[in-house]
């Protein structure tokens, strides 16, 4: 079908904008969902997928819809990695990590570091009765724990957030089809040099260029998805005073609470599959080697699975069905070292602060095309 052929088949996909995708996507997510669920996007130059079944369907199927492409917008920025990679390659490339980000093994080896770095993290802005928690506490808790996981506890975490930041931008910019900016190949590279030294010990099989992709993709990833959920999961609570009354009420709530705010709200609300043959999906015939963008964020409120979507329900009985770590092979490595950090965090700030209350002079609200989150979260509470 010709560009001008699917423009007219596809009217709703045809006028999605990125800004649009970046700014706030929930709206257009549900009218394309009822009336496109797999759409043309010329924005993206690829498909979009909103409805949860066939999201779910594209990630468990790595032989038909594949990360191993030229375009996929990571590999541009750090190169081949378990997150590029389908098949053989990569269980060689996850599997020398996969061991330490088990849930047994997470309880083990980083309880005790995340408890004593949120409690460092809270003790240092306590005082001051107001706070930026993004950057306050969210991405120094999780950069912290990165850099123990990675061997990096001597690096500085100013520096190393710095090369995320750098990192992650790229990736974002990739996706909306520029080309890779100076900022992420210069994090990439400050990254290489300090892990270089640690190589050997850490990664098995994987050569040193392998090792360091690997190494940048758990580094972004780790920090990206936890400083995300925590900020995000912070704002609903806040943004919601009853429901936040019974968590206060019910801290046994809180661990679904975070749930519910991952699906509202993914951390990560876009990934991309390319074609591996002319397959269809959802009614649509995809042809070899297109981009298929599976919309997590989409997928997290379709109706058919969640009821009253657009709620925030700290009590939903299924709030946990949510794909925000994806699923399939590529199910995210560190989703319980996640969610440990993000029930440490939030549910001592409920404690250590119980005034805690969003700055009225500061609004802010989640945005971003591939990562979302609020670009500042700014907080109160009583000294």
């Amino acid at each position: 079908m010709s560009e001008e052929g699917r423009r007219a088949k596809f009217p709703l996909g045809a006028a999605v904008g990125l800004e649009e995708l970046d700014r706030d996507p929930h709206n257009v997510l549900a009218r394309l969902r009822e009336r496109e669920p797999v759409t043309w996007i010329p924005a993206l130059d690829g498909w979009l997928v909103t409805r949860r079944d066939v999201a779910l369907r594209a990630m468990r199927d790595p032989v038909s819809f594949t990360v191993d492409h030229p375009r996929f917008s990571t590999a541009q920025v750090v190169g081949p990695s378990m997150l590029t990679l389908d098949g053989s390659e990569h269980g060689r490339h996850r599997d020398p990590f996969a061991r330490r980000f088990r849930l047994d093994a997470v309880r083990e080896s980083f309880t005790d570091l995340v408890e004593t770095e949120t409690e460092r993290l809270i003790d240092a802005i306590e005082p001051a009765g107001e706070a930026e928690l993004r950057r306050g506490l969210a991405g120094p808790l999780a950069a912290a724990v990165v850099a123990h996981a990675l061997g990096l506890e001597g690096a500085d975490r100013t520096a190393m957030l710095g090369w995320y930041d750098g990192i992650v931008d790229a990736v974002t910019r990739v996706t909306a089809g520029e080309p890779v900016p100076a900022t992420g190949r210069e994090g990439f590279a400050a990254l290489r040099a300090s892990v270089e030294p640690q190589l050997a010990e850490t990664t098995g099989r994987l050569d040193p260029d392998e090792a360091v992709s690997n190494l940048a993709v758990l580094m972004f990833g780790g920090i990206e998805t936890t400083e995300g959920m925590i900020a995000n999961a912070v704002l609903h609570l806040l943004s919601h005073p009853g429901q936040r009354a019974l968590v206060d009420e019910d801290p046994g709530l809180l661990r679904n609470a975070v749930e519910e705010s991952l699906r509202l709200e993914p951390a990560a609300a876009l990934i991309d599959r390319y074609a591996t043959a002319d397959v269809p999906l959802g009614g649509e015939s995809i042809r070899r080697g297109e981009l298929v963008s599976i919309s997590i964020a989409g997928a997290n409120r379709d109706p058919e699975t969640f009821r009253d979507p657009e709620r925030f329900d700290v009590r939903r009985a299924n709030a946990s069905l949510h794909s925000s770590f994806a699923a399939g092979p590529h199910v995210c490595l560190g989703m319980h070292l996640a969610r440990l950090e993000a029930h440490t965090a939030i549910g001592r700030l409920l404690e250590r602060l119980p005034a805690l209350r969003l700055d009225p002079a500061h609004p802010s609200a989640p945005r971003g095309l591939v990562f979302r989150k609020p670009p500042a979260l700014r907080v109160l509470w009583d000294r």
